[in-house]
């Protein structure tokens, strides 16, 4: 074999590696966005998630609470019902654990304002149903009571959030419903 054939053969060589090299990195830059794409939507639906099953455990312990709530003989009606009110409310922000409890995630005060048989304080909204066969009486014993709380998420992901339902103040809302039998 001649010396410069070597050479030759082991530059041509190089150039093919360094080719391969080159194609792999285009390759990898290609996978790269799409990747990332579902890797960030993974995460901001994970918190969505996450949210979701929250909301959902806050708003059941809120209706328990307010289906063993003890009337007060010694109070009105209204009386009791702001007392098992203020109970749901406390009930269900204490449950939201690391979740936003205050505006613009979630929003409450102390004031409740009625309609009929709702009543509502900013994000939750608390709902007295009187079922046939059942007298509406004071203490609300067989009525059904129905707690929604409504949680306002934020997206991170702003290629996501595209895709996503948004309130007025661009977060997702998470509604949780829950309805139970007053004892």
């Amino acid at each position: 074999m001649r010396p410069g054939s070597l050479t030759r053969r082991a530059a041509v060589a190089s150039r093919r590696r360094s080719s391969r090299r080159g194609q792999s990195l285009v390759e990898f830059s290609l996978i790269l966005a799409p990747l990332m794409l579902i890797l960030l939507g993974i995460v901001q639906f994970g918190f969505i998630f996450n949210s979701y099953v929250t909301m959902t455990n806050a708003a059941r312990e809120g209706g328990r609470i307010g289906t063993i709530h003890v009337y007060s003989r010694a109070q009105s009606k209204a009386q009791n019902d702001l007392a098992r009110h203020e109970a749901i409310r406390a009930s269900v922000i204490a449950s939201m654990n690391l979740l936003g409890k205050t505006s613009p995630n979630f929003s409450t005060s102390t004031t409740w304002t009625s309609s009929g048989l709702t009543f509502t304080n900013g994000d939750l909204v608390i709902t007295y149903e009187v079922p046939s066969g059942v007298a509406d009486s004071d203490p609300r014993t067989g009525q059904r009571v129905t707690v929604r709380a409504t949680y306002h998420q934020d997206l991170i992901i702003p290629l996501i959030a595209n895709l996503l339902p948004r309130d007025a103040g661009g977060r997702l809302g998470l509604t949780s419903e829950v309805t139970m039998v007053i004892n």
